[in-house]
């Protein structure tokens, strides 16, 4: 039997189960990192689904930026919970950003401009297609100063071009 890789148009539709509300404990993977942004074990999080995080990226416009933290303080709120997975997120997010290439190399515009979407504190997302060097090539066009801290780049100034959704 033969086995097809699927695309990233099919990894980004919404997966059945989703979305999921439960409580927060320190055996979810995203423990730590939801507790970060203010949620205790015991309160209510939600593992969002892909489309939801596309209906997010899609209202950055040019000139703004959002990070992982804004994403899921939205999706949080759409939900009525304390918060939202930042692990399934974040891997959303890739996954958004890949289909919008893959789409585009096929012709169609998905209309996600990922490239506004900035892990947390401003930092590239390595993960991009064509990696950190054509994040920065696509954040730099639109005007934005990208600088490098250690081994990493950021968004200098990340914080004063964030969207109020």
């Amino acid at each position: 039997m033969s086995y097809r890789r699927k695309s990233w148009l099919e990894k980004l539709s919404d997966k059945k189960g989703l979305p999921k509300t439960l409580r927060l404990e320190k055996s979810l993977p995203c423990y730590n990192a939801v507790r970060k942004m203010g949620a205790e074990a015991g309160d209510k999080v939600v593992i969002a689904n892909p489309s939801e995080i596309v209906e997010v990226m899609k209202k950055v416009p040019k000139g703004k930026l959002i990070t992982i933290v804004e994403i899921c303080g939205e999706i949080a709120k759409k939900h009525r919970v304390k918060a939202c997975c930042t692990l399934t997120t974040g891997i959303f997010i890739m996954i958004t950003a890949n289909a919008a290439e893959e789409a585009a190399r096929g012709g169609k515009n998905l209309g996600i401009p990922y490239w506004r979407t900035l892990k947390v504190d401003g930092f590239l997302n390595e993960k991009y297609p064509g990696g950190v060097k054509n994040h920065r090539r696509l954040l730099e066009k639109e005007g934005f100063k990208v600088v490098r801290k250690g081994n990493r780049f950021f968004v200098k100034g990340y914080e004063k071009y964030l969207v109020d959704l």
